[in-house]
């Protein structure tokens, strides 16, 4: 393993000091995705600083359920919430639904939605890669690419987000608060991602030296008539194929308001306003969803080995929008 040395700040300022005077820092929180970026060679920081006691791990409730979620939280913290379980389904079940529960007891918020993709290109170092590398190729493209991107793909990179919660999180107009050397500002989620495009090394707007203190979810009372969807290979610790975050308003059997997002297809979470826009006002039938479904993939460029996806997207739209209204007429 690269050797590093290793620092415990207490202090936000401290640890965006640090980290800021030298590309070569890093922070660290849980570790779940680092320590194993640096096992495999992938990242070699010369320094880690830890953040843990740093006093980020709250979860606040305001007066009108609007929640802010501490950037070091406990993924298993976030999902146990009795405010989240109430009021915002999608975001437990998204959780349960990730990883082990030995590391969602030690993985932050904050880490989950800075995780490295997990293609398997990109984490073994033998490979070129765009995103180790800027302009070296991208040999998913050619090469074995069934859990890769479909949406927002480009030819320098085809490797999706792995994170559940984020996909849950872009559901929910979530908002990424973000603390600097000089300044603070709100990101909305939906914009914290950047598609790869010509520059895949930039997977979000965070500069280096740049921390994410929490993460704020605004409070509508339909987001309680909420649902996570993951079609995955094998029913647990596994990375979903397809995933799917699904809000809807419904009154008298019209579907009101819609908030949809995919994972497991998008390079980013993949926020699907064409679906929700065709949901909006339309009543509750198997027409609805099938049309929403087939907006929700308009662009999809699949490849030789995930070209299923497609379908499987379509038809896990269609059952997690049939289970939420199912919930709703309980």
């Amino acid at each position: 393993m690269h050797p590093f040395s290793y620092t415990r700040v207490k202090e936000a300022n401290t640890a965006i000091t640090t980290v800021a005077q030298d590309a070569a820092i890093s922070f660290i929180a849980g570790g779940t995705d680092l320590i194993g970026l640096i096992k495999d060679g992938v990242q070699t920081p010369k320094q880690l600083v830890d953040i843990n006691s740093l006093p980020l791990a709250e979860v606040e409730v305001d007066t009108e359920n609007n929640i802010r979620i501490g950037a070091l939280a406990k993924l298993s913290d976030v999902a146990s919430y009795p405010t989240v379980q109430k009021y915002y389904p999608v975001i437990s079940e998204a959780i349960l639904e990730s990883a082990s529960p030995q590391l969602r007891n030690m993985a932050t918020v904050g880490g989950n939605l800075l995780q490295r993709v997990r293609c398997n290109y990109f984490r073994d170092p033998v490979f070129p890669c765009n995103l180790r590398n800027p302009n070296t190729g991208c040999p998913a493209v050619e090469g074995y690419n069934r859990m890769h991107a479909i949406l927002g793909t480009s030819e320098h990179c085809i490797a999706t987000h792995p994170s559940d919660l984020a996909v849950a999180l872009m559901a929910l107009d979530a908002v990424v608060c973000i603390r600097g050397k000089t300044v603070q500002r709100r990101v909305p989620l939906n914009n914290f991602y950047l598609l790869p495009e010509d520059t895949p090394h930039r997977k979000n707007v965070l500069e280096h030296g740049e921390l994410i203190v929490a993460v704020e979810v605004p409070y509508f009372s339909w987001f309680n008539n909420s649902h996570y969807l993951k079609i995955r290979d094998r029913a647990n610790y596994e990375f979903a194929l397809v995933s799917v975050a699904i809000a809807l308003e419904v009154e008298k059997d019209i579907i009101k308001s819609a908030r949809l997002a995919l994972g497991g297809v998008g390079t980013k979470p993949w926020r699907c306003q064409e679906a929700e826009m065709v949901l909006q006002g339309q009543p509750i039938n198997e027409a609805t969803f099938t049309t929403a479904a087939e907006a929700a993939l308009v662009g999809a460029k699949p490849l030789e080995y995930n070209q299923f996806k497609i379908d499987l997207a379509k038809r896990a739209i269609i059952r997690a929008v049939s289970t939420v209204v199912a919930r709703k007429r309980e």
